[in-house]
């Protein structure tokens, strides 16, 4: 059973494969619109989404499919203390395919195991954000031409940020890829995540820099977060840097003609609205692209599955093995509120919960 969980699940030759399809059907949208006809897609969001939720219920209406679910955990029967196990062993008797959201991390892992029907990671906790990365990618691809010989500039929250993270794994894939930093102090990108790219792939060339107009003039794409408020202990220290990190048409002055602006929304103040008009700005158009690409991984990942039955056992991935040694204490970790499997992966020379990437002293 092929899932989403993370942008990494797909082969290069994969992501090329579903990026193609998403823009031919925006060539020819006519061409698609029945070719999901009698499916029925389950949108389980654990948490509050406008773009993500609506983009995949757009998708899938514009395939010629129905939708069902919940927009809420409160409104479902996770207040009756049911598992996400459960859930989706429950929802595959109404649908045929998942998109699962949800704050603890590695919930669509969980949900994976036991659905016996696809299910796509829309978002767990800060770890991975897998249909938002393939969004980014398709636009990239649009406004640039290619995927690869690029200087991408990532501001912001790079410590929590999932669909930084998402983005920074799949774009490690490419050849010629130049990633600066651009974040304060408390929210750097984790130390584990760039060793990680920096062990396991060839040619990928990490810088930091204190601020956008030190990176402005050798980006090609500048990739936009909020600096929040909340991940910071000093609020003095936060009212220093804060400014550093908002895009205003003066900071762009001295960015490339074609540098193109991403950002994966929503926005609070950390892009000005006189950017808005400057054709750089891609962010809007970006959404658009999101739900074009959700229509072709939906109908790709039916396709792949076709015919497939649910397992009578958990459908775990090969790399992941299960330790009941170990424990994952990371309170943000789906393994520290449900009485799931201890799943474990080995990176490097370190062990890491498979769920949450946290790792296993």
């Amino acid at each position: 059973m092929r899932h989403l969980i993370d942008p990494t699940d797909l082969s290069v030759a994969e992501t090329a494969q579903i990026i193609a399809l998403a823009e031919d059907i925006i060539a020819n949208r006519e061409k698609y619109s029945q070719v999901c006809r009698g499916r029925k897609l389950a949108t389980l969001f654990y948490e509050p989404s406008t773009r993500t939720r609506l983009s995949f219920t757009s998708a899938m209406l514009e395939l010629g499919g129905s939708v069902i679910g919940f927009s809420d955990a409160n409104s479902s029967s996770v207040t009756k203390g049911e598992t996400v196990a459960d859930t989706v062993r429950v929802i595959r008797c109404f649908a045929d395919i998942i998109a699962m959201r949800h704050f603890k991390e590695g919930a669509p892992l969980v949900g994976s195991q036991y659905a016996g029907i696809p299910v796509i990671n829309a978002g767990d906790g800060s770890r991975s954000h897998p249909t938002q990365t393939l969004t980014d990618l398709l636009t990239i691809k649009r406004e640039k031409g290619r995927l690869d010989h690029l200087t991408i500039g990532f501001c912001g929250d790079l410590k929590f940020g999932r669909t930084v993270h998402s983005l920074i794994r799949a774009m490690s894939r490419y050849e010629g890829i130049r990633i600066v930093l651009i974040a304060p102090e408390e929210l750097r990108l984790p130390e584990y995540m760039r060793h990680e790219i920096e062990t396991q792939t060839r040619g990928v060339e990490f810088r930091e820099a204190d601020t956008l107009e030190e990176a402005m003039p050798e980006l090609d794409i500048l990739y936009m977060t909020r600096v929040q408020k909340e991940r910071f202990f000093d609020e003095a220290e936060y009212e220093r840097v804060k400014d550093s990190f908002v895009l205003d048409a003066a900071k762009l002055r001295t960015a490339k003609s074609d540098m193109i602006v991403l950002h994966p929304l929503p926005r609070v103040n950390e892009i000005a609205r006189e950017v808005d008009n400057d054709p750089r700005a891609a962010y809007f158009r970006q959404v658009e692209n999101g739900k074009f690409v959700r229509m072709a991984l939906m109908y790709e990942l039916l396709r792949w599955n076709e015919g497939l039955r649910p397992a009578a056992v958990p459908d775990l991935a090969p790399d992941l093995f299960a330790d009941p040694a170990l424990r994952c204490t990371n309170p943000r970790c789906i393994a520290a509120t449900e009485d799931v499997d201890p799943l474990f992966r080995r990176s490097g020379d370190a062990c890491r919960c498979a769920y949450c990437e946290a790792k296993i002293e």
